[in-house]
Parts: C-alpha cells; structure tokens; sequence
C-alpha cells in the first residue's frame, strides 16, 4: 500500500497550489471567489491559476494541445506542491495517455487533485506511479449551494488537515473513489489501473435509474477480485417514463451479489458541496500490454 502525504507548510514555506483545467473551463469570478477565500483562511496557502483554466474551444478548456501543456506546466515546475483541477464535465481522458507519456519518467510526489471526469487521469497517474490522485472538492464547487464549504474543505487538507478526508473505508485495504460513468468509461482501456484487491467507491450525478443499472451491470464485470464497492451519494436522477422500482444502493447492491463482489455499504462523495476527501491509496502496478 502507497501511503499518501497530506501537504504540510514547512517552516518559511508556502504551499504552493497550481490550478489548471483538463477538461471544461472555469470562469474568472470562479477564480476570484476561491483566491479570496483562501487568502482570508489559509494564509500559508498560494493558488496559481494556470491562464488556461480560462480558455474555451468549443466544449473544452482549450483544444487538446493547450489542456495537455497547461497540465504539464503544472506538474513540471519546480515550485508546484499539489495540482488542483479546476472543474470536471468531460475531456481528460483525451490527454491522459499524452500526460502519462510526459510525466512517468518523472519522479513526481505532488498530489493531483479533484472528482468526477478527472478521475481518467487519476487512473492513469496511479496506474503509472506519477504523484498522487485524490478524489475531492474543486474550485468550481464554490458555486454548489454551500460549496464554500466544499472548497474550504479541500483547502483545509491542502494546509495539513485530515478532518474532511472520508473514514468510511476499513481494513486496511487501499482505497479509490471515482464518478461512475467515469470508472464504466475507463474499464478495458489502457488508463485502467489494476483495482486488485482495493475498496471502490462511486457517486454519479444527473443519471436515469436505468442508465444506472446499465452502468453497474458493465463495472461490476470488470471488478473480479476488487476487496469490494462502496457506494456514494447518486444525485439529480432524472424522471423517468415510468419508475424503475429500484433506488441506487439496491442496484448496486443487487449487481455485487450477481458479480460475487462484497457489497460494503455508502460512502460520503457526491457531486455535491459534501463531497469528502479520498486519497487514492494504490501503489503503481506494472503496466500492461
């Protein structure tokens, strides 16, 4: 098991924070609200929001190229302590193999930060041993409703402290969190890291319950051998033309049993302003052919 280090400010360090955009863009004020916050609560903390967090090419955060080099300039500078993803939505996977091309020479111990269709690169990075994935908050969520509170709660951890970290995982087992379609999108791909033996926790968002069981139906095949599913918060489920007769947790639930995987209950994440804090705990497998 790889041991994750929570940042800490070192004596006459500030900790330095660099922001950039993998997939879709923030805007300005998304920037400003977070740099305010953290400047009145967390002096020791400095966030640098890389200038393409702001760009926009159709759907994404800049084509390809520029999300990429905003990426690696985050990851490469020799004064960056963690990168925080600013937002999800959808694109990193069409960098990641390029990321890891780049960085998995690199001896990197820096975290990389944030949730939902950041969780391709995640995979990736712990697949490959490049730093550090953690599940968590992100500078967009400060628009949630209470998301002050969410990015307060990242920021806590990037300054040293563990309180908003997710406690449910037991027995020692490592641990992963990841958006549902995200981890359904990565099964079978290259970016898939060997999940032998470890926790796996899943929240979704804005999903019919049927998309739903279709989701857990294809993950669950591909879970042989994980030490079980744990299962976050399934938000903004659309309405349906007719009830599906069964809540989340019970297809999660039943698709465990079907597969042979244990079943071990929820777990604090979610597409929302609770959204807790999990350290990816998963040493770097070989790769594979």
């Amino acid at each position: 098991m790889v041991t994750l280090i929570v940042p800490r400010a070192r004596a006459g360090h500030m900790t330095r924070i660099a922001i950039c955009a993998p997939a879709t863009p923030i805007d300005r004020e998304v920037a400003a609200a977070v740099t305010e916050l953290a400047a009145r609560e967390f002096p020791g903390l400095v966030l640098a929001f890389h200038e393409q967090c702001f760009s926009e090419d159709g759907h994404f955060a800049g084509h390809d190229g520029e999300r990429l080099a905003a990426l690696l300039d985050c990851a490469t500078d020799g004064a960056t302590d963690a990168v925080w993803f600013a937002k999800g939505g959808y694109g990193s996977n069409r960098i990641a193999p390029d990321a890891v091309a780049h960085l998995q020479a690199m001896d990197l111990r820096m975290p990389f930060f944030g949730y939902s269709d950041c969780g391709y690169l995640h995979a990736a990075f712990a697949r490959h041993g490049i730093g550090r994935a953690v599940h968590g908050p992100m500078p967009v969520d400060v628009r949630r409703g209470g998301g002050a509170e969410a990015v307060r709660r990242a920021l806590g951890w990037f300054a040293g402290d563990s309180e908003g970290v997710e406690t449910s995982a037991g027995g020692g087992n490592p641990v992963v969190a990841f958006n549902l379609t995200t981890l359904a999108m990565l099964c079978g791909t290259p970016l898939m890291p060997d999940l032998a033996g470890v926790e796996v926790m899943v929240e979704e968002v804005g999903e019919h319950l049927y998309a739903i069981d279709r989701l857990f139906f294809h993950v669950t095949a591909h879970l042989q051998g994980v030490a079980g599913l744990r299962v976050g918060r399934f938000g903004a489920v659309p309405e349906n033309d007719r009830p599906f007769g069964l809540e989340p947790i019970d297809i999660a639930r039943h698709w465990c049993v079907k597969s042979g995987i244990p079943f071990l209950g929820s777990a604090d994440i979610g597409h929302d302003a609770a959204n807790r804090i999990v350290p990816f705990t998963l040493a770097a497998a070989p790769a594979r052919s």
